[in-house]
């Protein structure tokens, strides 16, 4: 059995910028161990398979660790495959994932993904965290990740983390934000328990920081950019109890796995 894959670049409009996930379209289900097994060879920050049904697709990510609950930049990858590789006709793609019913569809040249917010709440100072970044922040909230909040964008860029003590906290992951210098934010995301050191570009935080943002700043929509060595920009706007995210992919490899 020989499966396609394709390697795309989210959140960038040129190749090597953005953060890249791989994208396994499938007949059918295989096996969990079998899909893990080639998330882990792919080695990138996460793989995302998708069947089709009657009317939508059903999607799945996963880490080389683990498979995950929520995936921003794999949903927008397989979003663009769908659309300019499969030739779907369709203006929006809905998608069955373990977080509901997420949709995507064309918005001019960008492509707009609509997700869950979750609004992070305040949360007690914590010394692991601390330590594993090296620096306390001027404000500490959770929702699924750590949102850890400092002064400026000069301070999150200069944050190296310790990724063994940072494997020992208890959610998902950390983010680093703070204002931007040209955008309305900037952040940083590590989830080493993940198998992941540093993302770089996480949609899934957004829905986090796009509410948390527009409480601070009173602006909607927002522009965003992740801080991380290749970088990426996003635009999000809340919308309710929902975040729409929009960015650009590009495609930079397909290839076939031989099984």
């Amino acid at each position: 059995m020989n499966l396609k894959q394709y390697q795309v670049d989210a959140f960038a409009s040129a190749p090597f910028t953005g953060n890249p996930a791989a994208v396994c379209p499938l007949d059918g289900w295989l096996s969990d161990d079998l899909l893990q097994a080639i998330a882990e060879e792919n080695n990138l920050s996460e793989t995302a398979f998708f069947v089709a049904s009657d009317s939508n697709y059903a999607l799945r990510w996963f880490t080389p660790a683990s498979e995950v609950d929520l995936c921003g930049h794999a949903t927008l990858a397989a979003s663009h495959i769908i659309f300019d590789f499969l030739n779907y006709p369709k203006p929006i793609i809905h998608f069955e994932t373990r977080s509901g019913m997420l949709s995507v569809k064309r918005r001019g040249e960008l492509l707009e993904m609509d997700f869950p917010t979750e609004m992070p709440q305040p949360c007690p100072a914590s010394e692991v965290l601390t330590a594993g970044l090296g620096r306390s922040p001027i404000e500490l909230l959770r929702a699924f990740d750590y949102v850890a909040v400092f002064k400026d964008e000069a301070e999150v860029r200069s944050i190296e983390p310790d990724f063994t003590i940072l494997s020992q906290i208890d959610l998902r992951g950390v983010i680093v934000t703070a204002p931007g210098s040209e955008t309305d934010f900037v952040s940083r995301f590590f989830a080493p328990k993940l198998g992941v050191f540093e993302d770089p570009v996480t949609g899934s935080a957004h829905c986090e920081l796009a509410p948390l943002w527009l409480s601070r700043l009173g602006k909607n929509p927002l522009a965003a950019r992740q801080v991380s060595k290749r970088g990426g920009d996003l635009e999000c706007e809340v919308a309710g109890d929902r975040v729409l995210i929009r960015g650009r992919a590009v495609t930079i490899m397909e290839t076939e796995i031989f099984l």
